[in-house]
């Protein structure tokens, strides 16, 4: 059973504190090339769901990036906000829901979303709304790691999966392909990544 939105939103402000520090090993190792690689060519308004403690934040190109980022967490906003106001990234910061987001439709041209889908309240909610903020022209980008097809992997995942939640809310058990699909998001390139098909880069267009 899926967390509620409060309780994901408590989760994150209590694990803000440490957040940085129980992921840096794989964010030095692996996440921080990807985070590169999936922005190098966004431009224009951009809308970031989940910015977390701003950990893609510095592989924006600013001179080309209106960037608008939310988060359901005050504590992981701080973090955000504290390293955009140290680095003078020019950055809207606003605490949101996906699931309701306060946009009007069509306003951007890329929406970023980086290890986000395992965490909210309700996947096909959230993806709803990124379609409908999304131009008819623009692309949705997202690293995620997913259910994988592999037999064992995915029973290790489902096996770990109640530990996860408990610990940081997140899901390693979601088939967060299937759910962009529901969406009505169509799928232009599916990448995996590492752990054969359990870390994944998507990009989507309506």
């Amino acid at each position: 059973m899926a967390l509620t939105t409060k309780e994901v939103s408590l989760k994150y402000d209590i694990t803000s504190f440490f957040y940085d520090f129980f992921e840096f090993p794989i964010e030095v190792l692996l996440f921080r090339k990807w985070r590169k690689e999936l922005l190098k060519d966004v431009n224009c308004k951009v809308l970031e769901i989940g910015v977390g403690t701003g950990k893609n934040l510095p592989y924006y190109d600013f001179y080309k990036v209106k960037l608008t980022a939310v988060d359901i967490s005050r504590g992981m906003l701080k973090k955000a906000k504290n390293r955009a106001e140290t680095k003078k990234y020019p950055v809207t910061f606003k605490l949101l829901n996906s699931e309701k987001l306060p946009f009007k439709d069509n306003s951007f041209e890329y929406i970023i979303v980086t290890f986000v889908l395992c965490s909210v309240s309700n996947q096909l909610e959230t993806l709803k709304e990124i379609k409908r903020v999304l131009e008819p022209n623009g692309k949705v980008l997202f690293l995620e790691h997913v259910l994988s097809k592999n037999k064992f992997i995915a029973f290790l995942e489902k096996m770990h999966n109640p530990i996860m939640k408990f610990l940081t809310g997140a899901n390693i058990n979601r088939d967060t392909v299937g759910s962009i699909k529901k969406s009505g998001l169509k799928i232009l390139s599916e990448e995996n990544l590492a752990l054969k098909d359990v870390f994944k880069k998507i990009v989507v267009k309506k």
